[in-house]
């Protein structure tokens, strides 16, 4: 995991949404994954975050990459389940470091996600690969899914399933957030980008309460790519995970 780590943080581009949501946050300019690998190598990223059929056409080996193994879409309704869909051997072909799989926690498929992520960490640990979690409680259990009790599940989720990084959603506060990161033991906290703020001091200043709460870093997508200015976003978020400035601080061009 330490390839993703600069000064022991670590902040991610993630791109992985075009399965899940369709083309439907994309705009002209975004829609080309070529332009999110420019993006994630002019904004100085940690990593790169790619479902397979992306990896195969578009990565450049400019940034240390890691492939989504898993998705779904959102066409289907129902209980969310989501499969195994490029293996581990694959994704190290194409020059992955990592390998990330989502988990619907919640959901009452849960267990076969379970099960098929232990396998795919395995492999992944016997190629030197790390294993990344989306823990995301979802389904009909689940009535608020940044609940702090229901964050905090998810973070140790993370641990207990053998992840060497766990992505969780922001609760909305520090000391909640705090909870998350010491149910999460060893494995390094990243918090979700999610859907685009309201503005990008708002989006920052969550990302300062993770960070002070002791995340890891960020995986970000929308909060970045559809800005009006990516580049000068992305710098702006690696002013403030991995120099660790101030909100104001990381504004400032």
């Amino acid at each position: 995991m330490n390839v993703f780590l600069t000064k022991n943080r670590g902040l991610l581009l993630a791109y992985d949404q075009g399965l899940e949501h369709g083309p439907t946050d994309f705009n002209e300019k975004n829609v080309d994954p070529a332009f999110i690998m420019n993006l994630a190598v002019e904004g100085r990223f940690s990593g790169v975050i790619f479902q397979k059929g992306l990896a195969e056409k578009y990565y450049d080996g400019k940034v240390p990459l890691i492939v989504k193994v898993n998705g779904k879409t959102n066409l289907v309704k129902g209980e969310p389940l989501a499969r195994q869909l490029c293996s581990v051997k694959r994704a190290a072909e194409i020059g992955a470091k990592a390998v990330g799989y989502t988990i619907f926690a919640g959901s009452a498929h849960e267990s076969l996600m379970f099960e098929e992520f232990g396998r795919i960490q395995e492999e992944a640990h016997r190629l030197n690969m790390a294993a990344v979690t989306w823990v995301y409680p979802r389904g009909a259990a689940i009535k608020n899914d940044t609940a702090p009790e229901i964050v905090a599940y998810a973070a140790r989720i993370g641990l207990e399933v053998g992840a060497d990084a766990v992505k969780i959603k922001y609760p909305g506060d520090v000391e909640s957030f705090k909870w998350a990161v010491k149910s999460a033991g060893k494995v390094k906290v990243f918090m979700s980008g999610g859907p685009k703020a309201a503005s990008e001091t708002d989006f920052l200043k969550q990302v300062r309460g993770a960070l002070d709460a002791g995340a890891t870093g960020l995986a970000v997508g929308r909060n970045v790519w559809q800005s009006s200015d990516p580049v000068r976003m992305a710098h702006a978020l690696r002013r403030l995970v991995i120099e660790n400035r101030s909100v104001k601080e990381a504004l400032r061009a």
